[in-house]
C-alpha cells in the first residue's frame, strides 16, 4: 500500500493485536483469550515493534479491549460493510480523543503520531490504531483489511499485495486451504 513507514507500522499493529488479544479460532485450531493478556499483547507489538517494552496485566486487558474493537472493524470490511466499519472507526477515533501530534524518536526524523488523551498505553495505541485504519478506509485501499477465509480460522490481515487478492492470514492457512482442495480433487478423481 501506500502509505507513510509511520502508517503501515500502526495498521500492523492493529492486526498484531487483534490476533494476539482476540479469542477464536488460528490455522484449524481453537484460539482462547490469552492467560496473559499483557504478555499477549506485549509479543503483538514485537512483531511490529521488536525492542518494545513488557506490558502489565491491565494494559494487556485493556488493550484486549480495544482489540475486540478492532476486530470488528476488520470484520465489518470483510462482510462487504464498510459503513459499520467507519461508524466503529470514528467511535474508537472520538473516544480516545485521537490528536495529531509530530513526534521525533529513536533517531527517526519527524513523523506524525496520533495520541490519545488520558496517557494511557492502551488509549495511545486505541488512538494510533484507530487513526491508522481511518487512513485506510478513506482512501482506495479501503477494501484491503480482511479475515482469513480458511475453515477454523479467524485471524485478521491487511493486504498489501499488488492486485489486493489475499484471502489467508498467513501462507499456512493458503497452504492448507490448498492442500486440501488437492486431496479432494484426487479423492474423486
Amino acid at each position: 500500500m501506500d502509505y507513510n513507514s509511520h502508517t503501515d507500522a500502526v495498521v500492523r499493529v492493529a492486526v498484531a493485536l487483534v490476533n494476539a488479544l482476540t479469542p477464536g479460532e488460528r490455522r484449524g485450531r481453537a484460539f482462547p483469550e490469552p492467560a496473559d493478556a499483557g504478555a499477549a499483547a506485549t509479543a503483538g507489538l514485537r512483531t511490529v515493534y521488536p525492542d518494545y517494552r513488557e506490558l502489565g496485566e491491565e494494559d494487556g486487558d485493556e488493550l484486549a479491549a480495544v482489540a475486540a474493537r478492532l476486530r470488528a472493524v476488520f470484520t465489518a470490511v470483510a462482510n462487504d460493510d464498510a459503513d459499520s466499519a467507519a461508524r466503529r472507526v470514528n467511535a474508537l477515533l472520538e473516544e480516545f480523543h485521537a490528536r495529531p501530534r509530530l513526534d521525533r524518536h529513536d533517531g527517526e526524523p519527524w513523523h506524525l503520531h496520533f495520541h490519545g488523551s488520558g496517557g494511557t498505553r492502551a488509549g495511545e495505541w486505541a488512538a494510533s490504531c484507530a487513526t491508522g485504519l481511518a487512513i485506510v478506509l478513506g482512501s482506495e485501499f479501503g477494501d484491503r483489511l480482511g479475515v482469513c477465509t480458511a475453515p477454523h480460522c479467524d485471524r485478521v490481515y491487511v493486504d498489501v499485495s499488488r492486485n489486493g487478492t489475499r484471502r489467508f492470514c498467513s501462507t499456512a492457512c493458503q497452504n492448507r486451504v490448498k492442500t486440501a482442495a488437492f486431496r479432494a480433487r484426487t479423492k474423486t478423481g
